[in-house]
């Protein structure tokens, strides 16, 4: 879909070498086509709208193109290329939302190693490749590292070695059936909602029946709560927080929407079943052990639960091990400091700036982009429960608890992205200015 328009400066002269007549506008509209189709390639791997246009712009100077300029939101790209005193402006739209971090991996080197002189005929035949390439891991083994994540949460909130093997199982029936739903272009609000409502049924049905049988002591929400982790829109949170730090408000706020819509869905299905089994919110107590033995199953359980996100959302094993290894460190971090009496706000915060930090450190040496190291490592941090509380207070009438259960969550979510936009602030120095267009 495109606005086809090829448009001039009025009256060129004849005698002028750049005058419209002289020059190419297929070739413009082919060069352009590549560069949009880049974009929406990343666009709907989930990639932030900075990274979108700095790989557009990457793609149009080794095609020969003189600058383009892009508007990017959640699932559309309004762009317009310059060569010479000519331009054509085009809309692309996809409605296919999702996160694959091969591809953005894949995309962003490439587009890092083009040289002046590509033709579209190279680019294209690369795109395509990238296209068709399957995604790294089956809908089984999205399930079982989904599983693995949310039972590695579970342990991070309270939960003890039962309710975290519940919780495997519920997550990975959950994320099978989100997947294999997403395979089929039904609606993804209403996969989400399908998704959360098996994984907390699932959940919810085999510790009642342990507790019936004397195996559990009571049916703990920390559990039931983590069994829908997976469903939380990473990605999107993260990247609207960064569009939204650069002033970018169009892709911001969309993109925002979009991971409230998610997140709210999320919610409402875990509240539903709840409702129906008759779960209300109850606290749940930190397992006694030994402060070291604690210590070492945090940064444990942290790694778990990070790496088992970054196979999630598609990426490579080594960038993965490298998620898990930043999540085990800046997550443990929280969690020491929240115990030693710090407002959860503050820890998240820290905790948001020293995945940033490290990810700054790491990404450079590994060739990935930061955000594909930062997001597993951040979503382990969401406060889930918090959410919940929210949803279950705001349907039982009280609306004190819901709002303040409600603040809190939000707080500590604006915490971690406040962590992560400092962290890039301080250590990027394109980041601390905002470049005006080019014309």
């Amino acid at each position: 879909m495109g606005d086809n328009r090829v448009m001039t400066n009025p009256e060129p002269s004849p005698a002028d070498p750049t005058s419209e007549h002289l020059l190419e506008p297929v070739q413009l509209i082919r060069q352009a086509n590549t560069v949009m189709r880049t974009g929406r390639l990343l666009l709907a791997s989930g990639c932030g709208s900075y990274r979108v246009r700095s790989s557009m712009q990457r793609v149009a100077a080794s095609l020969g193109l003189d600058s383009i300029e892009a508007q990017v939101s959640v699932t559309d790209i309004t762009a317009t290329a310059w060569k010479g005193p000519i331009f054509r402006t085009e809309v692309v739209q996809g409605r296919a939302i999702g996160v694959n971090s091969d591809r953005i991996v894949t995309l962003e080197n490439y587009t890092h190693d083009l040289e002046p002189g590509t033709s579209v005929e190279q680019v294209e035949e690369f795109l395509d490749e990238v296209e068709s390439r399957p995604v790294l891991y089956s809908t089984l083994v999205g399930g079982l590292f989904s599983g693995l994540a949310c039972a590695a949460f579970a342990f991070l909130n309270k939960g003890g070695p039962i309710e975290c093997a519940i919780v495997f199982l519920a997550a990975m029936l959950g994320q099978i059936f989100r997947r294999s739903a997403l395979h089929r272009d039904f609606n993804q609000f209403a996969v989400t909602l399908g998704a959360g409502l098996v994984a907390a049924t699932s959940y919810l049905l085999v510790a009642r029946g342990l507790f019936a049988a004397g195996v559990l002591d009571s049916v703990h929400a920390s559990g039931y709560v983590s069994a829908v982790l997976f469903l939380v829109p990473g990605f999107p949170l993260i990247t609207a927080a960064l569009d939204l730090s650069r002033l970018d408000f169009t892709a911001g706020i969309s993109r925002l929407a979009y991971a409230v819509m998610l997140l709210t869905c999320a919610a409402i299905s875990v509240w539903v079943v709840s409702a129906l089994f008759g779960l209300a919110p109850s606290e749940s107590v930190l397992p006694q052990m030994p402060w070291s033995l604690l210590f070492a199953l945090r940064i444990l359980a942290s790694a778990l639960a990070a790496f088992g996100f970054a196979i999630l959302f598609n990426s490579p094993i080594n960038l993965a091990l490298w998620a898990g290894l930043i999540g085990a460190i800046a997550n443990t971090a929280r969690l020491e400091f929240f115990d030693s009496g710090m407002i959860a706000q503050a820890a998240a915060g820290i905790g948001g700036l020293m995945v940033g930090i490290l990810a700054n450190i790491i990404a450079p040496r590994i060739r990935v982009p930061r955000l594909t190291l930062c997001v597993p490592a951040v979503v382990i941090m969401v406060p889930g429960a918090a959410v919940y509380r929210a949803i279950y207070y705001l349907n039982d009438g009280q609306t004190l608890e819901a709002m303040a259960w409600g603040v809190q969550a939000g707080f500590i979510v604006l915490a971690l992205a406040i962590g992560l936009m400092l962290a890039r602030i301080v250590t990027d120095r394109e980041w601390r200015r905002v470049v005006a267009p080019r014309h």
